[in-house]
Order: structure tokens, then sequence, then C-alpha cells
């Protein structure tokens, strides 16, 4: 891992994430009923709940809405849900403004165009490894793995570890 990540990892308290493209593989389904669908990854699941038992909160600001993300939120403990946001922008201001953060306490993992400005304001900058090149080339880090497969958790392994909090966290499973 690059210094300069560890670096950036080590004041994260607040790990924002953008839906589609990130904690799905980005697909929209829908039935004929007009229900839709969507696939999250079990690890992610787990890097959440494990990112939240180290102290890290979490966020999502997504630019569609959907009940589906709403239950998993609702699933996984996360308060900070912002579902039909045009501007992350401003509305990552509000959050810190309300969070009293600042933007290097801040990591925000984007896949698409819209997520750029806030990858540009937040202190790590996050992207999965099937983004769209200008939020590559705009990212600190370019996970291993691709939106909606495990992606999220492997950003969460390096938080934890960057912060010291990886052995408090994993003791429970590793013992």
């Amino acid at each position: 891992m690059k210094p300069e990540i560890l670096k950036r990892a080590r004041k994260i308290e607040l790990l924002l994430l953008d839906v589609d493209g990130v904690l799905t593989d980005g697909r929209l389904t829908m039935s004929n009923e007009g229900a839709e669908l969507k696939s999250f990854h079990a690890r992610d699941g787990l890097g959440i709940r494990m990112a939240q038992r180290g102290g890290i909160m979490i966020g999502l600001i997504s630019g569609r809405e959907s009940r589906v993300v709403a239950d998993r939120a609702e699933e996984l403990y996360i308060t900070e849900v912002h579902q039909r946001i045009y501007d992350k922008l401003e509305k990552f201001r509000e959050i810190l403004q309300r969070l009293k953060l600042q933007p290097e306490q801040v990591c925000f993992m984007g896949d698409d165009l819209v997520d750029i400005p806030v990858l540009r304001a937040v202190g790590l900058a996050a992207a999965p490894a099937d983004a769209i090149e200008q939020v590559l080339s705009t990212a600190h880090y370019i996970t291993g793995r691709n939106g909606g497969a495990g992606c999220v958790r492997e950003l969460v392994d390096i938080l934890l570890q960057a912060t010291g909090k990886w052995d408090k966290v994993t003791s429970r499973f590793l013992e």
C-alpha cells in the first residue's frame, strides 16, 4: 500500500458511498410489475458493519431513489442515507457541516461523472476497478474489485488497518 494512501486513510472518520456501481454492479433490473431489483455483495455488508464497529461512520449518497437501497441501509444500520441527490457536492458539504467534520476526515467511493466533484473534495477518493476513466484518474485509491463485487469491503479493510482498528474489529472472528 502506498504511504500516501495510508496517511490519508488514518484520518478517515466517515465513509460515504455511491450506490449504483459501488454497492451494486450498476445494472438496474426491473420486473414486469415495475419492481426494482438490486444485488449487493455480502462481503460489502460485513465490511460496513466492521467499519461501524471500528468507529467509522457510514453514509450513502445516491442520485437515484430506491426502496431496495433504503431497506439495505436499514438492515446495515446506516442512518446517513441520501437518495435522489442531483448535487452530491452540496449534500457532502451539508453532511460535513452537520457532523462537524473536515473534508480530510471523509473517504468517498464513486464510479461515474456525477461523483467527481465529491471525489475531488474529500481526503481519500476511492473508485471500484470498473469505474469510468475520468473517475479512475481522479481517485487516490482504485480497488482491485469491481462495483458490487466486494470493492467496499476491500476499502474498509484498508481503512481499519490504517487506523489501527483492524485487530480490534477482527479479533472476535480470528481467535
